[in-house]
């Protein structure tokens, strides 16, 4: 996928200002410039006044000598401070336009710099631990409006995601993946592993129990269809009193039989049912053969054409549960009241922060993976700056960044004029009279 170009935007060029505070920084820094440079040009004026009319005015000296020396201090500042960023008078003197000429080692030192400061392992596990990060998740998860957004949001995303695919491959790739790990899945032992967690506690026998009243009602319900399969049985020349005697005695042996079972916890029966369990459970997990029909088993009904048809379903009901979702939370009667995601979300919250162990935990959690995040890509966010700024044009780099911080050097000069001139004062002073 390729990412679309962000207008005015250029690898080549420092990050665009906003075209407002450009212009503003612009200004800013044109009357700084014009107040450093008047104060040098004021400087000169007075110096070259106080020279002429010195041999008159003697005391003039004092002003000579303080206006020569703020005219040196404020033309050493403005070649001082114009060297940063480009060449004075665009002469190409050594060791000037430093910005442009020395950009890359500028953004290995800033790199670096931003590498040991601010994403080093002890920065960021020290700011974690002021953050209390997983408190303040738990306390805006706990808010049933933060839930709701995010359930909001999710469900749209999924659902637009979800029509962005093709049902075609993403039915077969569910319909692959369920039947690979299927075929790749011994059934027998997972089997019996289930049947023997019913022989914990005899849970067993009460299934046992459910069948024998199962068989009673059976009994019970069909005692017409016993008596016509007799009538049919039987040779024609017995008497239909003698068949109506032999159905009521082998349903009263039946249902004496069944009910012997169930009031006795210790017939044999329950004994058989018992043993013919667990040796079934034995087979099922040990025997060769019981798990080779129970693999072939599988097998036919993995091509059954059913199972096909359910794998295949599977994502046009979960494609169908989210679009029906995601509609129900952007209608607005619908919308306000808590789905279970929101709720689910909002309990999720409630619970941390009434856990504070749960809570602690969350913290080593969010704090484990933060500080994997740094340790893994630390050097890449100084790769990253130090490529960047090498990336930059070196002009439009000095540009930016004199507009970055031009006004504030332009004090340099301010104060190398007004310090350089107090400073031939006091030594005019001090040859004059000691």
């Amino acid at each position: 996928m390729t990412l679309a170009p962000v207008s005015g935007f250029s690898l080549r060029e420092p990050p665009p200002m906003r075209p407002e505070d450009e212009a503003l920084k612009q200004a800013q820094l044109k009357h700084m410039k014009r107040l450093a440079t008047g104060m040098l040009l004021l400087a000169t004026a007075i110096f070259i006044v106080a020279r002429l009319f010195e041999p008159q005015f003697p005391w003039l000296g004092f002003v000579r000598a303080t206006a020569e020396a703020a005219m040196i201090g404020g033309l050493a500042d403005w070649f001082a401070v114009t060297a940063l960023f480009r060449h004075p008078l665009g002469i190409p003197i050594p060791h000037t336009a430093i910005v442009a000429a020395r950009k890359d080692q500028v953004g290995r030192s800033l790199g670096n710099f931003v590498q040991r400061n601010f994403v080093s392992r002890e920065v960021i596990a020290f700011r974690l631990s002021e953050w209390r990060v997983g408190e303040h998740l738990a306390q805006w998860l706990a808010e049933a409006d933060n839930s709701r957004r995010i359930a909001r949001a999710a469900a749209r995303g999924l659902a637009t995601g979800s029509r962005m695919l093709r049902d075609e491959d993403v039915q077969h790739l569910i319909g692959t993946a369920i039947d690979r790990k299927v075929r790749d899945t011994r059934v027998a032992p997972i089997i019996g592993k289930g049947l023997s967690l019913l022989t914990i506690s005899n849970r067993h026998q009460e299934i046992f129990d459910e069948l024998i009243s199962l068989l009673s009602r059976a009994v019970e319900r069909n005692e017409e269809i016993i008596r016509q399969r007799i009538a049919r049985e039987s040779p024609w020349w017995i008497p239909e009193a003698v068949d109506d005697k032999i159905h009521a005695r082998i349903v009263a042996a039946i249902e004496h039989t069944l009910t012997e079972i169930r009031d006795n916890p210790e017939h044999q029966m329950r004994a058989r049912f018992d043993a013919g369990l667990r040796e079934f459970i034995d087979k099922l997990q040990h025997d060769p053969a019981v798990i080779e029909r129970a693999e072939a088993l599988k097998l036919e009904l993995l091509n059954a054409e059913v199972v096909r048809r359910f794998s295949s379903s599977l994502w046009s009901d979960m494609q169908e549960s989210l679009e029906r979702y995601a509609t129900e939370r952007a209608d607005p009667e619908v919308g306000d009241e808590a789905g279970p995601v929101e709720r689910g979300l909002t309990a999720f919250g409630q619970a941390l922060l009434a856990d504070p162990a749960l809570l602690e935990k969350v913290d080593r959690w969010i704090a484990d993976v933060a500080l994997h995040v740094v340790e893994r890509y630390q050097s890449e966010v100084s790769n990253l700056i130090s490529q960047t700024v090498s990336n930059w044009d070196p002009d439009a780099t000095s540009r930016r960044i004199e507009l970055a911080i031009g006004r504030d050097l332009q004090y340099i000069r301010i104060n190398g004029t007004l310090v350089g001139g107090l400073a031939g004062l006091l030594i005019y002073i001090v040859t004059r009279f000691f």
